[in-house]
């Protein structure tokens, strides 16, 4: 069993602290279970114990294992609950943790007035050289990451929003800050697998399940206000969709 990828850039004790989050999280290990010991894990994962107990060390800082003196390491978090993303109205991380009673926590990667770039750009109808603000964050339950998101905003009318707390609900903000309404948004997902850098901010080994989310919305004038770029872990979110009633064609409908 390889629990450490050499070619793999993230570090190796994030790979075995991902790996034992893992069995928390599969029910392996439940609630109050001891670990094996640190000798037997340093065997399983071919590490020295120093870098073992890295990776115990980043799990214990997030309230997910504790260490006892002559005793060992017990799991200390319930196993967390997958959170379910309702696709029928525009909502936030924040009002999804809330129902669940799960602690957000975000931490902002970067923020900065950017070029906006030809995607951008187009997407939400700026001119070749238009700027936008730019806001890069890790979205957060329980100590766990769930989303890694990046969010474009027209630098004309959200230059500001730069100079704000960014660690809540960008929707509020945007809404009540702003005094902008949030009439729609236009949806695309699709499965990936993670890489790199997006890998490393979620806590994961590269290649690991997630959606992609592509997020554009408009406010009641039909104008583009955010394009939002949203990696969520596939093994933390459902997302549920509402589907109104069946309705025949009459023109597919054939009469003798």
């Amino acid at each position: 069993m390889n629990v450490i990828d050499p070619d793999n850039p993230i570090p190796k004790y994030l790979q075995i602290s991902a790996w034992i989050r893992e069995l928390i999280q599969s029910g392996r290990y439940e609630r109050g279970a001891s670990l094996p010991s640190e000798v037997e894990l340093s065997k399983i994962c071919q590490v020295n114990r120093n870098t073992l107990r890295q990776a115990i060390a980043e799990l214990t800082a997030a309230g997910m294992l504790r260490k006892e003196k002559g005793r060992g390491t017990f799991v200390c978090a319930e196993t967390p609950l997958a959170v379910t993303h309702k696709l029928k109205s525009i909502s936030s991380f924040s009002a999804d943790l809330q129902e669940l009673g799960i602690r957000e926590r975000t931490r902002i990667i970067k923020k900065s007035l950017e070029g906006a770039g030809d995607q951008v750009a187009k997407k939400l109808i700026l001119s070749p050289n238009g700027k936008v603000a730019v806001i890069r964050r890790i979205r957060s339950g329980n100590e766990v990451p769930f989303i890694y998101e990046e969010s474009y905003l027209p630098g004309s009318t959200f230059r500001d929003i730069l100079e704000m707390d960014l660690t809540g609900s960008m929707y509020q903000i945007i809404n009540d800050r702003f005094n902008v309404t949030l009439a729609r948004s236009d949806q695309t997902i699709r499965a990936v697998n993670l890489k790199g850098r997006i890998a490393s901010y979620l806590n994961l080994p590269v290649n690991s399940a997630a959606f992609f989310m592509e997020s554009l919305t408009y406010d009641e004038n039909n104008v583009p206000v955010e394009l939002l770029y949203s990696y969520y872990r596939g093994d933390k979110y459902v997302f549920e969709v509402e589907l109104g009633r069946y309705h025949i064609e009459e023109d597919n409908v054939h009469q003798d």
